[in-house]
């Protein structure tokens, strides 16, 4: 069995916090780990290969670190150049899979799931695989636990329970539906013939492709296309751009698992949650005596059933009940948690008026270290930049600005020009405009340094790239 992790979206309605650079699936929430690596640590106990994870090109990076950092085997990390949504990118993981194995299976996970029973949902893969090795395509439904408006719902064939013994835990699928309004979300709930539409599958590569072929060839083909001149860059796998924008944007459900007629779902009994909103965050993290989420410098007096997540500058809350509030270093969320879905409205305006903050956070997460945009006006920009120990910028040189480096902590090795100096705390140097210089941290600590940059265009494309070790070129 092979694990497929999907980890490409935007998350748009965690906003602010998660931002197109920086969605939700890297964010960590709760505990320690990012949900893309509680979903890997999900995986411990299960006898399958190295994961497959599937993520947009842009956040190539942040993946692979995240991955890293948990001290096992990376596995294959399939790029996608262009979001296409969840039939295409497992196409690709399927294609990959089939490279190295006869016939695997597949487990296909969103990076983006909060489950507390570990125990349980392995339990449940396991007798899921007996069905999903006789040819049927195998979704996981979450019994509901209330009326719930947000979810996908999937109609089970609960009666065929004498097929339930043959098949092993799975019901037939009569039908996928839609998110009801609240009067037929009750409906569902009463009717016991109703699961959650969790969006995690189990099945045959093969099987996936065939079916995909019969229901959406168009998909198939562009996927094809794509990977027949795919590239390896460092731990990347990186596909043909121009086919792969050809290929149509579909889900499972819509593309196959509705049309099919080997759909079959299993139940899982636990504790689940997409995080798709920020009461749904609200309802999964532990509250205080009223009812409150805090996280961060937060003062509250008579305030219940609120959410409010601070990360920056004192936030005090007097006499709120059922907010969200949501405080970053340049963005700041209040809204009713029965109106949190339309925080996705929100980040499309920023989106039409060209705003940058529905795109990125002020700290911006490079291979190489971080940055943070601490102030800027007309013609002048000052960051703050963290340089990882033995990590190198690329070869570069500006257009349009020139820059200054103040050494705050640690030391930084510098070429300009043909000059190369080695600079430590409160040292600094002056890259002129138009010259070629790089930057590296040659030490054990991180780099830690002031850039005041100044000139008529200061965006991040006034970049030309000679030399660079993460393939940026």
């Amino acid at each position: 069995m092979i694990p497929v992790i999907m980890a490409g979206g935007t998350g748009s309605r965690l906003w602010p916090l998660s931002r197109t650079l920086y969605p939700k699936q890297f964010m960590t929430l709760e505990g320690e780990d990012s949900l893309l690596q509680a979903t890997l640590k999900r995986l411990m106990g299960l006898n399958c290969s190295a994961p497959i994870v599937v993520t947009n090109e842009e956040h190539r990076f942040i993946a692979a670190e995240q991955l890293r950092r948990l001290g096992s085997e990376i596995g294959t990390l399939v790029l996608e150049p262009v979001g296409r949504n969840t039939a295409p990118a497992v196409a690709l993981a399927a294609l990959e899979a089939l490279k190295g194995h006869e016939d695997p299976l597949l487990l296909i996970m969103p990076a983006d799931h909060v489950i507390d029973d570990i125990e349980h949902f392995q339990k449940t893969v396991r007798e899921a695989e007996k069905l999903a090795e006789t040819g049927k395509l195998v979704t996981f439904g979450i019994r509901p636990t209330s009326a719930e408006t947000g979810y996908g719902y999937i109609r089970a064939d609960i009666a065929a329970s004498e097929q339930k013994e043959k098949d092993g835990s799975g019901y037939p699928i009569i039908e996928f539906i839609e998110k009801p309004d609240t009067e037929t979300a009750k409906r569902y709930l009463e009717s016991g013939q109703y699961l959650w539409n969790s969006g995690m599958f189990l099945f045959k590569a093969r099987k996936y492709l065939e079916e995909l072929e019969v229901f959406s060839p168009e998909i198939v083909r562009a996927c094809r296309a794509a990977m027949e001149t795919i590239t390896a860059d460092l731990d990347f796998q990186r596909i043909d751009k121009a086919e792969f924008e050809q290929c149509p944007s579909d889900s499972i459900d819509y593309a196959v698992m509705e049309k099919t007629g080997d759909a079959y779902v299993v139940p899982l009994d636990i504790q689940w949650n997409d995080i798709g909103s920020w009461s749904a965050l609200w309802d999964i993290t532990e509250k205080n005596i009223d009812h409150n989420v805090i996280r961060g410098d937060v003062l509250i007096n008579e305030t219940r059933n609120c959410y409010i997540h601070n990360k920056d500058k004192l936030v005090a809350a007097v006499g709120l009940e059922d907010i969200v509030v949501v405080n970053t270093k340049d963005a700041v969320l209040v809204a009713t948690k029965d109106k949190v879905q339309n925080v996705k409205e929100i980040v499309k305006l920023l989106k039409e008026q060209g705003r940058s903050e529905y795109y990125n956070h002020r700290v911006v997460y490079r291979p190489w270290g971080k940055y943070d945009s601490v102030d800027f006006g007309d013609r002048y920009q000052v960051k703050r930049i963290t340089v990882k120990p033995g990590a190198v910028l690329s070869v570069q040189m500006h257009h349009h600005r020139a820059e200054h480096w103040v050494v705050v902590s640690g030391t930084a090795k510098v070429r300009k020009g043909d000059e190369t100096l080695l600079l430590t705390e409160n040292q600094s140097t002056y890259i002129p405009l138009g010259t070629t210089h790089s930057l590296e941290n040659p030490g054990k600590i991180p780099l830690e340094l002031i850039e005041v940059q100044s000139g008529s265009y200061l965006e991040e494309d006034d970049i030309v790239r000679f030399d660079d070790v993460y393939g940026r070129i």
